[in-house]
């Protein structure tokens, strides 16, 4: 069986920058692993008892990240996990990723690309498309790029992200106005990074939940 570090090895060689490049070369990655839910448990356990990927995984309310792969390069593969509620403003990414959808959907804004600055009114933003993101769909994003997100629970995503390309992203709530830059962890307080990092029980819960799910 190859190991997750011999399958993503293609991915160091792209330019993360070139969005049709990125899809092109993750996409049949992202379809191999998709069925080899194998791979994707004993990887998922392999995490859960290495400390230093547990602190790489995220808890929130709403929304759970299992790193299951991190390479020096920068590129991590991730497991999103939906909680009942989930929905996002829309925001841009700090890095290319693609996406491929394992199980649920959802309902996914693209705005296209902004100038980015916090000055940007969330009532400027026109969706140039709408979509269902179904069970098999996959995609790729440029962290140029704007979107949103309201998935149905239970929702669960393969996510393959390159390279940090800035320091921080933009998030916009159309309820408020408001505009804000969000940093990445390599800025945030130890508080803030306290409060999202996932325990290892919550992440157990996971692994367990993602198993009855057969996606693992």
């Amino acid at each position: 069986m190859k190991t997750l570090e011999q399958i993503i090895k293609p991915l160091r060689d792209i330019d993360w920058n070139n969005t049709e490049a990125v899809h092109t070369s993750t996409r049949p990655i992202l379809d191999e692993l998709a069925t080899d839910r194998q791979l994707l448990r004993t990887s998922a356990l392999a995490a859960l008892d290495d400390q230093k990927m547990l602190s790489l995984c995220e808890h929130y309310d709403i929304l759970d990240k299992l790193v299951l792969f991190t390479d020096p390069s920068g590129i991590r593969l991730r497991l999103h996990v939906f909680q009942p509620g989930y929905f996002d403003r829309p925001h841009n990414h700090r890095w290319t990723y693609s996406s491929r959808i394992l199980r649920g959907r959802y309902l996914h804004r693209l705005y296209g690309d902004a100038e980015l600055d916090s000055s940007l009114h969330p009532e400027a933003l026109d969706a140039v498309q709408v979509r269902e993101e179904v069970v098999g769909t996959s995609y790729t994003l440029s962290h140029k790029a704007i979107h949103a997100v309201v998935a149905e629970p239970g929702t669960v995503s393969l996510v393959a992200r390159g390279p940090a390309v800035a320091d921080r992203f933009l998030v916009m709530d159309a309820a408020t106005g408001a505009a804000w830059w969000q940093y990445g962890a390599a800025q945030e307080s130890e508080a803030d990074s306290r409060k999202k990092r996932m325990s290892r029980e919550r992440m157990r819960e996971v692994i367990d939940q993602l198993i009855d799910w057969m996606v693992l």
